[in-house]
């Protein structure tokens, strides 16, 4: 909605500069013409002007925007201490500019351009020189940064689609708290929750009311980091789409389940989290049913066990094992354990 508006704004912008333009040319022009053959120019020019300024809304918004996360970058990269001084240097710039253009800017036709190309320039020279002088102090000083704290910053975002969210383990993810920054959920997203769960199929309406409680528990239980964030103005009929294009627009990174996915995101170079990759990147090293060969070092604390252990630390406890200590043995898993302080492996001899 805001994006039409602006849009609608830089056609009126458009139609009164067509306007000043086609009356500024007829009234210098020394050829007589007609009133209808006037007014019929002026009213072209306007819809002329109206329509490119239309048209060119689109990337002028997507550029005002890059221009200004830049900016935001730039600050929050900055420290109390650098600013100052670089704020300090560009009103120095500013006083030394209008200081030498006293002279030129009376100059008929040049001298407006080039006092404003003076305090232009003047103003970022000292804003650099400002900023030198600042980090090569702050480095000593150590003064905080602007955004240091803050979690909104377009890196630290991460978008979830709806299998995500249905899925469930991303609620669980969270609860451990390795999950950084701002877990948004676009407006689409929780529309196309909410048209499965009124689906008329009893399963895809299971999974969509799954989804929608998992997602008011992420806000109930985590609400200073997960939010619902409405997109306007993103084209795209699929859902995937308008996701993608949003998370390579703002640089941030997609949590998904779906294969396809999280291909078509490497593709147009958009970071994913996949959370099956994830899965399986901590799934016990063995499983019921595998054989290995281990070393026995020392017996265990019941009857007859004895312990060895793989290469990254984790203990094996080998029944009937203590028979077998200093030896290297080929063994059997009969179970895992796994708890918050590490992992347990359970084997019995070959």
């Amino acid at each position: 909605m805001l994006n039409k508006i602006i849009k609608i704004s830089f056609s009126v912008v458009g139609g009164i500069t067509g306007f000043t333009l086609t009356n500024t040319i007829l009234s210098l022009s020394n050829t007589q013409t007609s009133l209808m053959i006037q007014i019929t120019m002026i009213i072209l020019s306007c819809i002329f002007c109206s329509i490119v300024f239309y048209l060119a809304g689109d990337k002028t918004i997507e550029l005002v925007s890059i221009v200004f996360d830049k900016t935001e970058e730039i600050i929050q990269s900055l420290s109390l201490y650098e600013l100052a001084v670089s704020s300090i240097g560009s009103i120095i710039g500013l006083i030394i500019a209008n200081l030498i253009v006293i002279p030129i800017k009376n100059i008929d036709i040049v001298g407006l351009p080039l006092a404003l190309f003076a305090n232009i320039f003047f103003a970022c020279i000292f804003f650099a020189i400002g900023l030198v002088v600042g980090k090569r102090n702050d480095a000593i000083i150590g003064s905080p940064k602007f955004g240091k704290s803050t979690i909104s910053s377009s890196s630290c975002k991460k978008f979830l689609d709806t299998c995500t969210i249905i899925d469930g383990r991303i609620l669980d993810i969270v609860r451990t708290g390795c999950i950084d920054g701002n877990l948004i959920v676009p407006d689409f997203v929780l529309e196309e929750l909410r048209l499965i769960a009124d689906s008329s199929d009893s399963l895809k309406r299971a999974k969509g009311k799954r989804g929608l409680d998992i997602l008011n528990t992420l806000l109930k239980e985590f609400g200073d980091i997960v939010c619902i964030q409405e997109f306007d103005g993103i084209d795209g009929n699929q859902v995937d789409d308008k996701l993608l294009k949003i998370a390579k627009k703002t640089n941030s990174t997609v949590i998904t389940i779906d294969m396809n996915l999280n291909k078509v995101a490497c593709v147009h170079g958009v970071k994913v989290l996949n959370i099956n990759d994830l899965s399986n990147a901590v799934k016990p090293v063995a499983l019921p049913g595998d054989e290995m060969k281990i070393q026995v070092v020392k017996d265990g604390k019941e009857p007859g066990q004895g312990l060895g252990y793989l290469e990254d630390g984790t203990m094996i406890v080998v029944e009937n094992g203590k028979n077998y200590i200093g030896q290297s043995i080929s063994v059997t898993v009969t179970s895992n354990l796994q708890t918050s302080a590490g992992r347990m492996i359970f084997a019995k001899p070959n």
